[in-house]
């Protein structure tokens, strides 16, 4: 049931309405407000209308039906180098798992906000699953028109006892089947980086750890005014993201101010280089400022797999790419100290990176 339309938007505690009593923005948008409360409106130079956007580029899309073409880990690496962004057909994650996941971020934030509500962080029994709204909104000068349900994969024991029954198999089904091609990218990215074979240890340095997030975008008033999420790059190694067919994802394009939109394609994976993979290519591989417009006519949903290294990992530029005398330029960083820099504040474009750079 929809909440009961309040007073002016201008004038109640729209705060305490998303954020505390955990209504979030589809609440907001329940209400049939007609204009975006003040809380969201972005300062002009977020507004995607006050941006270049160029229609001309796109992201590359690799195909990935034939693993063993070497032209296959070549156009990934040059995807990493050029883009920090690609999408991947052909990838083998069943396109059942796929809608399930997406069917079940539908259920889930179709629940009663008190049943969400159950899954905020003053309210979960375990910092591993957090219901939210916007980034972080007590650092946010303005709000950003996006709920998320965030769910750190420790066990299958711990999700099963922890994770919302609305979706949690199908989180589940989605990140176990896309575990093997998260291992091939990788393989072939790191023969990019003159390392020749992964082993358990290296392995887990960069997939040590993964959360998987469901992303709702309600429809907007105003959308213009506002983002879906503001500009950022990943921290992770790398993100899988699932898109559903609506679009608004768009992307840094190197070296310039504009903007690619990276338009839904039938069963395609969007793959994105994070901070943790940058700064471990010594800066080859590039992680790219990335945001999510707001949509005034339909809801969006997606559903992103960050594969990062564990907390307590150092993360540096690695030995073999350092082998040609090439000079570093991040330090040696404890992983949880960058991921804690970039929770305690509003989205801000490629400033975390800034933390390890020597």
């Amino acid at each position: 049931m929809a909440p009961s339309l309040p007073m002016d938007p201008n004038t109640w505690d729209v705060i305490s309405f998303a954020v505390d009593k955990a209504h979030g923005v589809k609440g907001l948008a329940d209400l049939g407000l007609e204009t975006l409360p003040k809380q969201y409106i972005q300062p002009p130079e977020e507004q995607i209308i006050h941006s270049t956007v160029v229609t001309e580029n796109s992201i590359p899309v690799i195909d990935l039906s034939n693993w063993n073409d070497p032209m296959v880990a070549e156009q990934i690496c040059n995807a990493a180098e050029k883009w920090g962004f690609f999408q991947i057909v052909n990838h083998g994650i069943p396109i059942e798992v796929s809608e399930n996941v997406k069917e079940a971020t539908r259920q889930f934030f179709g629940l009663p906000a008190e049943q969400k509500n159950k899954h905020s962080k003053d309210n979960s029994p375990t910092n591993n699953v957090r219901y939210g709204t916007s980034f972080t909104p007590k650092a946010e000068k303005a709000l950003e028109w996006k709920d998320f349900l965030s769910l750190f994969y420790v066990s299958d024991d711990e999700a099963a006892a922890q994770w919302p029954s609305a979706c949690r198999n199908e989180a589940l089904d989605f990140m176990k089947k896309s575990e093997f091609v998260i291992r091939r990218l990788l393989q072939a990215l790191m023969k990019g980086l003159n390392v020749k074979e992964i082993d358990e240890t290296k392995e887990s340095l960069f997939m040590g750890s993964k959360r998987i997030n469901l992303n709702y975008y309600p429809k907007c008033p105003e959308p213009e005014l506002t983002v879906g999420v503001g500009r950022h790059s990943d921290v992770s190694t790398l993100t899988i993201l699932l898109q559903d067919d609506i679009g608004g994802l768009y992307v840094k394009k190197l070296d310039s101010d504009a903007w690619v939109h990276v338009p839904p394609i039938n069963g395609a994976i969007v793959i994105n280089v994070g901070d943790a993979l940058q700064i471990r290519s010594n800066g080859k591989y590039k992680s790219v400022e990335h945001r999510v417009i707001a949509n005034g006519i339909k809801n969006r949903i997606s559903v992103p797999i960050f594969v990062n290294p564990r907390p307590s990992d150092i993360i540096g530029p690695l030995p073999e790419v350092l082998e040609s005398g090439e000079k570093p330029i991040y330090k040696q960083v404890l992983y949880s100290d960058y991921v804690k820099h970039f929770f305690r504040k509003a989205h801000d474009g490629k400033e975390t990176v800034d933390f390890a750079k020597i």
